[in-house]
C-alpha cells in the first residue's frame, strides 16, 4: 500500500542531465507514493504525517540497475581472464543449467534477492535463466523484497549446450505459460528475454515477437557487446545491415516494444540512429565491458545524440551488484576514451553518472529517479559518518565520497512510495 510520510536530511538528485540539485536541511515528501516535492520547511498540510529527521545524512533517489544477470551472482569475480563468448561457454552455461533444480534456484535467488534488498538499488531490469520454474521462484522472492523490478525467463535455442537449451516450440510454450501465471504479481513484471542472437532462431524470434503484441511486454536483450558476437550475427542474419536490425526485423526492438539493450560498445552510427528513433533504451555496463574485454562503449557519444541511457551492474560479467561503483567505473572508462579513443569525447562528470543512475534508467520505470513533485518515490538515505576526513567538504564533495568510497548500503530505503527499512 502507497504510504505518506516525510523524510529530512541533505536532499540531492538530478532533475536535468549533469545538474545537481542540493537541498541541504530540507524534507522530501512522500504522499501517496508519489514524491509531493522538497521543502525547506515542512508545509501546515502535512503536519501530522510520519516523519523522520536524519539529521546530516544525505538522501537520493534509490539507484536503477537496467541489466544484471540474477543466476550469475554466485559466480561473480571469477573467469575475469576471459573475452565474452568463452566466458559464457566456461562460466554462464554451465551455472545457469544449475537453475534446473529447484532447490539449487530457491537458494542461489535467496542470496541474491538479500543483496539487492540491502543496496542502494531500487529498481532493476534481471535475467533468470530459461527455466520458467526458477523464473517464478526469483519473481516471488523479489516481490517479497518490495523491489518493483522487470523480470525474463531467458530464451535460447541454439548455440548453447545441450543442457541449457529448448526446442523452440518449447520455449514459446513456457514462454506463454509464464506470462499468463505473472499477472499475479504486484510490483514484480515480466519482460521478454532473448538472451542475444546467436542463441535464438528466426523462428523462435518471431514466436517471441507475436508474444510481445498479444501480451504488450517489454523486452530486454544484448546488442553489440563484442567484436566477435557482431561478426557471428552478421553470419547467423545475413539479411540484416547491423545487429540492431535482427531484432527489429521481428518488432523486438523498441518503437511498440519497450526494450532495453545491453552494452552497445560498438554500434555504428546507423545502429545508433534505429535506437534513438525506436526509443530503445541504452544499459551502460562498464565494469563488464572492462572485465570480458569488449571495449569502452561511447557514451558521451550517446548523450550527445540524445539516447536514452542508464547504468547496468551485469553481474557476472560485472563483479559488483553496487550501481555507485557502475558510477565511478562509467566515469574512469569514459576518461580512457577521452585520453585514448576520443578526444572530442569527454569524460562524464559525477552529476552526469549519477543521473545516468537515477533519472536516466528510472525512465524505463515511468516517472521515476528523480524528487520533482509527482515522480514514484524511490529514495535512500547514505550515511557518510564512517568515512572520516579532517577536510571541510561541501555536499556535492560528500557526495563524491559516497559515490567512490563507501560500501553502498543505505541505513532507510523506499521503493514505489513504500519504506522497506
Amino acid at each position: 500500500m502507497k504510504q505518506t510520510f516525510a523524510w529530512k536530511g541533505n536532499v540531492i538528485h538530478t532533475p536535468e542531465c549533469g545538474r545537481l540539485e542540493l537541498r541541504p536541511g530540507s524534507w522530501l515528501v512522500c504522499e501517496d507514493g508519489l514524491v509531493g516535492g522538497v521543502f525547506d520547511a515542512l508545509p501546515e498540510k502535512y503536519r501530522g504525517i510520519p516523519a523522520e529527521d536524519f539529521g546530516d545524512k544525505l538522501i537520493l533517489p534509490g539507484l536503477i540497475d537496467l541489466h544484471v544477470h540474477a543466476s550469475q551472482y554466485a559466480y561473480r569475480g571469477l573467469g575475469m581472464d576471459m573475452e565474452l563468448l568463452d566466458w559464457l561457454e566456461h562460466n554462464a552455461f554451465p551455472e545457469e543449467s544449475h537453475f534446473a533444480n529447484p532447490d539449487y534456484a530457491a537458494r542461489a535467488y535467496a542470496i541474491f534477492t538479500e543483496q539487492l534488498r540491502t543496496s542502494a538499488t531500487t529498481r532493476a531490469c534481471i535475467f533468470a535463466t530459461l527455466h520458467r520454474p526458477a523464473t517464478r521462484e526469483l519473481m516471488e522472492d523479489l516481490e517479497r523484497t518490495g523491489l518493483p523490478c522487470f523480470v525474463g525467463k531467458v530464451n535460447m535455442d541454439r548455440n548453447s549446450p545441450d543442457i541449457l537449451r529448448e526446442t523452440t516450440e518449447e520455449s514459446l510454450a513456457e514462454t506463454r505459460r509464464w506470462l499468463e501465471e505473472s499477472g499475479e504479481l504486484d510490483l514484480v513484471r515480466p519482460i521478454l528475454t532473448p538472451r542475444f542472437t546467436p542463441s535464438c532462431t528466426d523462428e523462435l524470434m518471431a514466436g517471441l515477437g507475436e508474444l510481445q503484441r498479444e501480451f504488450h511486454v517489454p523486452l530486454q536483450s544484448h546488442l553489440s557487446e563484442n567484436r566477435s558476437e557482431i561478426r557471428w550475427v552478421s553470419e547467423l542474419c545475413p539479411n540484416t545491415r547491423f545487429y540492431g536490425e535482427a531484432y527489429e526485423q521481428f518488432g523486438l526492438f523498441g518503437g511498440g516494444c519497450p526494450t532495453v539493450m545491453a552494452h552497445c560498445v560498438w554500434s555504428g552510427e546507423e545502429e545508433r540512429k534505429l535506437i534513438k528513433d525506436n526509443g530503445v533504451f541504452i544499459a551502460h555496463c562498464p565494469q563488464s565491458n572492462m572485465n570480458v574485454s569488449s571495449g569502452i562503449a561511447p557514451v558521451r557519444t550517446f548523450l550527445r545524440e540524445g539516447q536514452k541511457v542508464g547504468l547496468g551492474s551485469d553481474v557476472a560479467g560485472g563483479a559488483h551488484l553496487s550501481i555507485f561503483r557502475a558510477m565511478t567505473d562509467g566515469i574512469q572508462c569514459s576518461k580512457l576514451r577521452w585520453r585514448l579513443v576520443d578526444q572530442d569525447a569527454p569524460a562524464l562528470t559525477l552529476a552526469e553518472a549519477l543521473y545516468l543512475a537515477t533519472k536516466g534508467g528510472g525512465a524505463f520505470f515511468g516517472k521515476v529517479g528523480s524528487f520533482e513533485p509527482g515522480y514514484e518515490c524511490d529514495a535512500i538515505v547514505m550515511d557518510d559518518a564512517g568515512l572520516p576526513t579532517t577536510r571541510a567538504c561541501t555536499l556535492a564533495e560528500r557526495l563524491e565520497r559516497i559515490v567512490y568510497l563507501s560500501d553502498g548500503l543505505p541505513v532507510a530505503k523506499c521503493a514505489a512510495g513504500v519504506r522497506l527499512f
